[in-house]
């Protein structure tokens, strides 16, 4: 974060790169999911790169401006170990969900026609939010907690890494590759979201828009990928700030 810029430029910022973030990364699931798109059936490498270049393009664009926190359980993370003011939190934090929900709406604009011919209400619900594969809130719990626990950490030590401290374009790039990484490695059980904006806002679209296909919004699970990254944000940036910070 750069306190040269103003907070409403900073908002600005996260406002932005979270909507890159689920144009790009829900995108990529619109695309793999959705009936007559050219990439239907691209399977999960391709969601895994999609999320990986959804952090790491707007983290070369504003991570020096804004921090591109793009993630409230980060900035909430951030100021509960002093890391970041608490008076700036709450316009991080509706700047990220407002953002999320922009770039999901952007993609229901130009994906529609692929939703209207998709009749699995579950894959519509999937390039929206999350959801358990083994429609477990205890599995999907610890497979949130344990990957925000591991961005969250990495992300810090990547930033402040001696090798990136000097070329912050490399760190930048290469928290982009560590989403990629996770979502490969833990994307299985739950996706994962990792990111409570990026979960909510687009499952609030969800739940308002009239799609033709639509199912249930699964507001019963709702809350594992909200409160286990919160969880994990308090968690992550702690062991980071104990061990080197």
């Amino acid at each position: 974060m750069d306190p040269d810029y103003s907070l409403a430029v900073r908002a600005a910022c996260e406002f932005i790169g979270t909507a890159i973030l689920i144009i790009i990364g829900n995108g990529t699931v619109a695309n793999v999911h959705l009936k007559g798109s050219k990439g239907y059936g691209g399977g999960w490498s391709l969601i895994a790169m999609g999320y990986g270049f959804g952090v790491m393009i707007p983290a070369l664009m504003f991570g020096g401006i804004s921090g591109n926190h793009i993630n409230p359980a980060f900035t909430i993370g951030l100021a509960t170990w002093g890391m970041f003011p608490w008076a700036d939190v709450a316009p991080y934090v509706v700047a990220q969900m407002l953002g999320a929900m922009a770039g999901q709406l952007a993609i229901v604009a130009t994906h529609k026609p692929y939703y209207d011919r998709t009749e699995s209400s579950a894959d519509v619900l999937a390039t929206f939010s999350t959801v358990n594969a083994a429609h477990s809130r205890v599995n999907g719990f610890a497979n949130e907690l344990l990957g925000s626990v591991v961005l969250f950490s990495c992300a810090l030590a990547i930033i402040n890494s001696p090798l990136t401290t000097t070329e912050p374009g490399l760190a930048h790039l290469a928290l982009g590759f560590l989403v990629w990484g996770l979502v490969a490695g833990l994307g299985g059980p739950t996706g994962p979201a990792l990111n409570p904006a990026r979960d909510l806002g687009p499952r609030i679209v969800h739940a308002l828009l009239p799609l033709q296909h639509k199912g249930p919004s699964d507001w019963g699970y709702a809350w594992v990928p909200v409160a286990a990254p919160l969880i994990a944000g308090v968690i992550g940036v702690g062991c980071w700030k104990l061990l080197l910070g």
